[in-house]
This record gives C-alpha cells, sequence and structure tokens, in this order.
C-alpha cells in the first residue's frame, strides 16, 4: 500500500476505507485489486441499489441470464445467484486483506431482502441462506436496523455470523443495535461459537439526516437555520461514536472481550455529499477516529486521494458542541425524531423499492433471453 497519500493517512488515523460498490466489471477488470494497492480500500459494501445499476446497465451478465432463462430460474432465483456469486468473487480478491487484518477489513456485505426488514423470522432465515451460499469466511450479511431486524441480528451472530447492521439514522436505534450486538455474542458464547471469529459493523447514515434537515431549515429561513446547515449529520455522527465509546467501555463488553471478542465498529454510510456548496470529502475527513469503517462511493474516494487534508482524530472532544447544535435545532422546531423516522423509513422504501426494480429488469432478461432461443 502507498504511504504517502490521504487515503494512507486516514488508514493510518484508525479508519478503514471501505468502496461502496460492487459490480462484475470491477472485479474481472482488476479494478478492486488496484484499489486496493493504490486507494488503501479495505472491503467492500453494497445494496440493492447497487445491485441494481450493476445488473441492468451493463451486458456482464447476460450469457448467465440466458443461461438461466433456458433452466426455467425465477427473477428471484437469478438474482440471488447473480449477487452470491458477485460476493463471493469480491471475497477472494479481499482474502489477502481479510489474513491480514485478522478478519477485521478484507470485508464484502451482501444484503437480505430488504423486503423482508419487517419479518424477523426471514430475515434470519435469509441471513444464514445468504451466509452459506457465499460460503466465504470474509462475508457480513446486512440486516436493516428496523425494530423487527434487531432479534434477527441478535440470532445472526448466535450462529457465528458477522453481520453489517444498516440504514442507523438515530441514536437510540444505534443503542439498540449494539444491545443486539452484546446479545448476539452472548448466545454466540452459550452455542459454543469462538468470539473472536465474529466481527460486526454498525452502518450510521450521515449525509441524508443533512438533505433532510437542511431543507428544513431553508424553509425556515432564518439567518440562524442558514448558520446550522451541513452540521446536523456530523453532529448525529460523532455522538454516536460518543455512544460506541460508553458501550465499550463497559462492564458487560468487558466480560465478552475477556472471551475474545471484538468491538462492533461504528461504519460512515452515505457519505457522498449531497449539496455541491459543502466540501466533497466533508464525511470523510471530519469524521476521523480509531475504530471506524468510512464506506464510500467511488466519487468520494476519488476526492480523498485527490485532495483530502487529514488532521487526524476529528470527532472525539467534539461531543458537547455536537449536542449543543441538535438541541439547538430542536428549538427552531425541527424535531429529531421526525427526522430519523422518517429517514428509516425513506431508506426502505428506497432499497424496497431497487429491489422490486432489480426483479423486474431481470424477468426481462430472462424472457428476451429465452425469445432469443
Amino acid at each position: 500500500m502507498t504511504n504517502s497519500t490521504p487515503t494512507a493517512a486516514l488508514s493510518a488515523a484508525g479508519v478503514s476505507i471501505w468502496l461502496d460498490d460492487l459490480s462484475r466489471s470491477r472485479i474481472s477488470s482488476g479494478n478492486l485489486t488496484a484499489l486496493i494497492a493504490e486507494k488503501n480500500v479495505v472491503g467492500v459494501t453494497t445494496n440493492p441499489s447497487i445491485f441494481e445499476a450493476a445488473i441492468t446497465k451493463s451486458d456482464d451478465y447476460k450469457a448467465e441470464l440466458k443461461k438461466f432463462s433456458a433452466a426455467g430460474v425465477s427473477a428471484e432465483e437469478a438474482v440471488f445467484e447473480l449477487t452470491t456469486a458477485d460476493v463471493a468473487d469480491g471475497c477472494d480478491i479481499f482474502a489477502g486483506v481479510a489474513d491480514a487484518t485478522k478478519g477485521v477489513d478484507g470485508r464484502v456485505s451482501i444484503e437480505v431482502d430488504p423486503r423482508k426488514a419487517w419479518d424477523t423470522a426471514g430475515t434470519f432465515e435469509e441471513a444464514k441462506r445468504l451466509y452459506a451460499k457465499v460460503d466465504k469466511k470474509n462475508v457480513l450479511i446486512k440486516i436493516p436496523a428496523t425494530l423487527e431486524g434487531l432479534a434477527a441480528i441478535t440470532s445472526t451472530l448466535g450462529e457465528g455470523i458477522s453481520v453489517n447492521v444498516t440504514l442507523i439514522f438515530s441514536l437510540d436505534r444505534y443503542r439498540a443495535v449494539m444491545n443486539a450486538f452484546l446479545s448476539g455474542l452472548e448466545l454466540a458464547k452459550a452455542n459454543g461459537h469462538n468470539l473472536a471469529d465474529i466481527h460486526s459493523v454498525a452502518s450510521f447514515f450521515v449525509s441524508r439526516v443533512d438533505l433532510e434537515i437542511d431543507n428544513r431549515l431553508d424553509a425556515i429561513g432564518t439567518e440562524e437555520a442558514a448558520s446550522l446547515k451541513g452540521k446536523a449529520g456530523l453532529a448525529n455522527a460523532r455522538l454516536a461514536y460518543q455512544a460506541f465509546e460508553e458501550v465499550f467501555s463497559s462492564e458487560r463488553w468487558a466480560l465478552l472481550a475477556d472471551a475474545g471478542a471484538l468491538p462492533q465498529r461504528p461504519l460512515w454510510a452515505s457519505t457522498g455529499v449531497k449539496n455541491p456548496a459543502y466540501p466533497d470529502t466533508l464525511y470523510v475527513t471530519e469524521l476521523v477516529a480509531v475504530n471506524v469503517v468510512n464506506t464510500m462511493p467511488e466519487k468520494t474516494l476519488d476526492a480523498t486521494f485527490d485532495h483530502g487534508v487529514v488532521t487526524g482524530d476529528t470527532i472525539t472532544g467534539t461531543y458537547e458542541e455536537a449536542n449543543a447544535l441538535l438541541n439547538q435545532l430542536e428549538g427552531l422546531g425541527i424535531s429529531y425524531n421526525d427526522v430519523v423516522g422518517i429517514l428509516e423509513t425513506e431508506g426502505l422504501d428506497k432499497f424496497v423499492a431497487s429491489w422490486k426494480d432489480l426483479l423486474n429488469h431481470v424477468q426481462e432478461a430472462l424472457d428476451a433471453a429465452g425469445s432469443e432461443g
């Protein structure tokens, strides 16, 4: 790896850089391997939107879709086969990173069918099915942090399966996620699993918080409101890190750590800047601390590599200011609970819509392949 670039400095400051994208062309072209060597990328995350783009906007999957069509494979099963194959190949590319970091990094994530986000038992069964199909030690199974998902997270970890908890927007839900993680490790220990082999991240979304709150600040239209734009996402994430520090210094955690467990790291997701008026590395350089992951779309990764200014830890010591910011927003009539509730609903709706679009496009491709004979 290089040692004189902004991404190298970010890694040295304790941030694991993961790419928020995966496609067959990235794998076959050597792009992922190059990103590991050149830009300090040590993992990959995926979601339904990413797979929808990968499969429907290239010809890389055409031959397999034709084969599936001839065999009478359903769209759902075709999607399952295509996405798990890509993730398994991605895991192979990152196997060296996983070995070098004892499984902490070198991870590739794949998400359960988002339509099951409100179905505890269905999510758990899907997590086990995905894990068995990918069959790689460095896979992470993504489970949305819905109320129904919390028990599924615990059950999945209890089976010794590593988990990426996704779509976290609120501090209360994040604390519930960490509790589900600890409960999962306690269950895994009771089930005889080696806790050192179980890994987890908690994906806390950042830029979408600013997008929602900035719109509300614009509607208020005062100077005070304008002065608060672009600050809530950082404040929310920084307070999440404070919660992380508290939970993973508790007596309950100490018992698990003594048994070999590793902490569930915060992962900053949705780190692409939505407002062009803000620095394009805002949600990277302003969220630096040890034991965090930042998963970036390629545009954000490239911006960070090109001109990111890494000044060390930009999280610890900011908690009082972050709390004051959220209180100030409440004082202007912007309800934190309302914002995060809307964001969770919208986030899940978008993933479900992307999944349905993917199924529809794959069905169309299967039909077209069948008509070609």
